[in-house]
C-alpha cells in the first residue's frame, strides 16, 4: 500500500492518483473499473462525502492506464435520491465533463451470492449487475470516524454496494445483522478484485460519519489489501487497528493487520500522522 501527499482539493490530483497507481500492477487495460464513493448526504462544506476531485482525478488516471470502460457507482444508505446528493455534491459536473455513466447500486438488478463467511447469520448477499460484471472495484471512501464502527475506511464503503431496494434504508437489514460482522461479510464475499483509494486530503474526527468535524490531513492512501489500507489509514488517524472489531476480525484471514507485516511505499506515515478526536465511547481506539 502507498501513501500520497496531497495538500488539498487544488493539488494536481490526476497526476497524483496516476503516480499512486503506477506503484501497483493493475492490469486494468481493456477492463472494466467501477468507481465506489461515499456519498452520504447533501453536505455544503464538502467533509461528509468523496470529494469530486478526487473521483475526477480517479476516472482521469484509470482512463490513462487503458481501461475501457470507467463507471461510478454507489448506493447511499440514507437518501434514496441519489440525484439530489450527486448534483448537489459536484459530481454531476464530473460526470458530464468526463462523460462518465453513473449507476446508483440501490436500484441496480441485484443478484444472490452464498456468504463466504459467516460473522452475520444471513447466509447470503445481494450484489448489483454492475458490480458483478465489473473486473475491478475501487472503494474511494472518505477518511472518517464513525459514532458506530469506530472508523469508516474503504472496507465499511462497501456497504453501498449492497441495495437499499433489498436492505432498506439506511441498510437496516445489515444494521440489524450487526455492523462489523456485515462489513467482514460483505467483504469476504466480493468476487470482484477490489482496490482501495481513501480521500483523506480533509477528513472528519468526532462524531462521524455524518456529523463531525473537518480534520485536514493532507493525504491520499492506496492499496489492493484493503484490511492493510484501513489498518495504515486507522493509524495516520493515530488510531489502533487492533481495537477496531471488523478490522481486528479481517486481520485473521482477509488481509494483513500488523504494521510489519504491511509493505509500504510512498510517504513514510509518520509524516501525516494526525491526531483524530473520537467520541468517549471509542476513546480505547487511541494508539
Amino acid at each position: 500500500m502507498a501513501i500520497l501527499e496531497a495538500r488539498d482539493y487544488a493539488a494536481p490530483l490526476a497526476e497524483i492518483v496516476r503516480r499512486g497507481l503506477n506503484l501497483f500492477d493493475l492490469p486494468v487495460r481493456g477492463k472494466t473499473v467501477v468507481l465506489k464513493p461515499n456519498f452520504v448526504e447533501y453536505d455544503k462544506a464538502g467533509v461528509i462525502n468523496t470529494h469530486p476531485r478526487v473521483v475526477a482525478a480517479a476516472v482521469d488516471a484509470f482512463r490513462t492506464l487503458g481501461a475501457r470502460h470507467v463507471i461510478v457507482g454507489e448506493g447511499p444508505g440514507h437518501q434514496r435520491d441519489t440525484e439530489h446528493i450527486v448534483a448537489a455534491s459536484g459530481l454531476a459536473a464530473v460526470l458530464e465533463e468526463y462523460r462518465v455513466p453513473y449507476v446508483d447500486l440501490n436500484y441496480d438488478d441485484p443478484h444472490r451470492l452464498p456468504l463466504l463467511s459467516h460473522y452475520t447469520a444471513l447466509g447470503h448477499l445481494y450484489f448489483p449487475e454492475t458490480v458483478l460484471n465489473a473486473d475491478l472495484i475501487v472503494s474511494m471512501p472518505k477518511l472518517k470516524t464513525h459514532h458506530w464502527a469506530g472508523v469508516t475506511l474503504s472496507m465499511k464503503n462497501f456497504f453501498g454496494l449492497v441495495p437499499g431496494s433489498v436492505y432498506g434504508w439506511p441498510k437496516n437489514a445489515l444494521h440489524r445483522a450487526g455492523i462489523p460482522e456485515s462489513i467482514v461479510d460483505i467483504n469476504s464475499t466480493v468476487p470482484v478484485p477490489t482496490f482501495a483509494i481513501v480521500d483523506g486530503i480533509v477528513g472528519m474526527e468526532g462524531n462521524g460519519p455524518i456529523q463531525g468535524d473537518a480534520k485536514a490531513c493532507g493525504v491520499l492512501i492506496f492499496g489492493h489489501d484493503l484490511v492493510a489500507v484501513d489498518s495504515t489509514a486507522a493509524r495516520v488517524m493515530t488510531l489502533d487497528p487492533r481495537k477496531v472489531g471488523y478490522l481486528e476480525t479481517a486481520g485473521q484471514f482477509l488481509g494483513n493487520i500488523e504494521e510489519q507485516r504491511i509493505i509500504q511505499i510512498g510517504e513514510p506515515i509518520d509524516r501525516f500522522r494526525t491526531d483524530f478526536k473520537v467520541l468517549p465511547s471509542f476513546q480505547q481506539l487511541k494508539a
